[in-house]
Parts: structure tokens; sequence; C-alpha cells
């Protein structure tokens, strides 16, 4: 069955925003942590924030974590999304887990091709999946044995299921990679959603997060998409969603 990618945020720091704040404020002055606490909670952070990006003073963002599930997502996008190392990663694993009746993503060049193309592809998929069972039942059965071998015939298509854990720094690291157009579109699709939804709880913090060119010439260079004043709208119409 064709699925669709969902990121939500589902745990974060406790007032990350005071949390990076309070930090941050440790590092500049002489007072002791409680006195720092509660001037901290005080007032609103946000000025402050700011200051510290425009100064490259990140290292208190690393104070403040957000865990996401992401389901609906391909083999394909784990091995990418992976490549960020400094991040916690569980995955469901096809090990343990019966893949008997694997959902799937249908890339959107493929279904552009037209209906034919996607009838096409899922009887591929029905294929692959008609393989695995056969392995599965060459090799003894449906348990753990079975499925770490015959899993080796299951496509990237096959959908899968994580939590992610990632600091606040790390977070802006891969928004700016990731909701670029040049990235691949699966894993910007994710990435959209997971700033969306960290918009709403750190609005300060994520508020002008996103692909590079948000922030000056875009680093692409001659790769360039030449779409920066609708990445530019669709962060504003995020950023307005998120207040």
């Amino acid at each position: 069955m064709k699925v669709t990618g969902k990121a939500q945020l589902i745990r974060y720091t406790a007032d990350p925003e005071q949390t990076i704040a309070l930090a941050a404020k440790l590092c500049y002055s002489g007072d002791g942590i409680d006195a720092l606490i509660e001037k901290i909670g005080e007032k609103d952070n946000a000025k402050f924030i700011r200051i510290l990006t425009q100064m490259n003073h990140y290292s208190p963002f690393e104070h403040a974590s957000f865990t996401f599930a992401i389901e609906g997502v391909s083999r394909a996008l784990l091995a990418q999304i992976t490549r960020h190392r400094i991040a916690s990663f569980s995955v469901r694993s096809q090990r343990y887990v019966n893949e008997g009746a694997f959902d799937y993503i249908v890339p959107p060049a493929i279904e552009a091709l037209g209906d034919e193309a996607v009838r096409e592809y899922e009887r591929q998929m029905e294929q692959m999946l008609a393989w695995y069972r056969e392995w599965q039942q060459k090799l003894g059965g449906q348990g753990e044995s079975a499925n770490e071998d015959a899993r080796f015939v299951l496509p990237n298509a096959c959908e899968t299921k994580m939590i992610v854990t990632m600091n606040a720094r790390e977070l802006m690291h891969f928004f700016a990679l990731r909701c670029c157009n040049r990235a691949q579109w699966e894993i910007r699709n994710v990435a959209w959603q997971m700033l969306q939804e960290v918009m709403r709880v750190a609005p300060a913090v994520f508020g002008e997060c996103g692909p590079g060119c948000l922030r000056g010439a875009c680093p692409e260079g001659k790769k360039c998409c030449g779409k920066q004043a609708q990445i530019k709208e669709r962060h504003d119409r995020l950023t307005e969603n998120g207040k």
C-alpha cells in the first residue's frame, strides 16, 4: 500500500529558549545558577537568542533537544537522514519485524507518468513482496533468522518508521541542507515538516532557519534552483503559522 511521509514532534526540552539563554548567560555572567534562572524566567529571551546567532555562538543551542516520530518514509530516506551523525536514531527492524505485507513509497516522478506507470510500479512491489515471502519459507518461516536474509530482496521503497532526536544546533544545520530545493524530494518534505513543528515551540530559535538562501546568496552556486523568492514565501507562511 502506498504511504506518505509524516514527521511529528513528540518530545522536547522543557522551555528550550530559556534553556539556551541560560546556558549562554552562564558564559558571560558572574551570577550563581539560581540567580541566572530567576533572571532568565523574568524576560523574553528572543532578542538575546538572535544576538547569539549573529555572534555565531552556537554551543548553547546544543542543550535543547527535540525528538520526532517519522513514519511513511522509505529505506532510501533512512540512508540519507542517518548521514546526520550528531543525532540519535531508533528504527523499526527488518530483522525482528515481518515485512510480509510492506507498505511502500511511490516517487512523484513515477506518479507524474500516469496511471499505467503507477500500476507497473505497484506490480513490481508485489513481485518483490512475493520473492520476500518465498525466501522466508525457504529459510524456515517468518522468524528472526528467516527475516534477516529474506529482507535482502526488499526495495528501497519499503516503508519504515523511526524516532529521531537532534539538538537545536544540529537541526539548524539539518534544515539548511535538507530544506533546500537541491535536497532529494522525500527528505526535503520531512525537513519542512520538522521545521514547522519546532517553530511552534521555539520560534526564536528556529524562526530564521531553512535553506541557506534565506540568509544571503545561495550556497549552491551554479547549481542554484533560482527559486529563492518562492522559498522565502513558503518560509514566511511557515513563520506566520508558527506564531
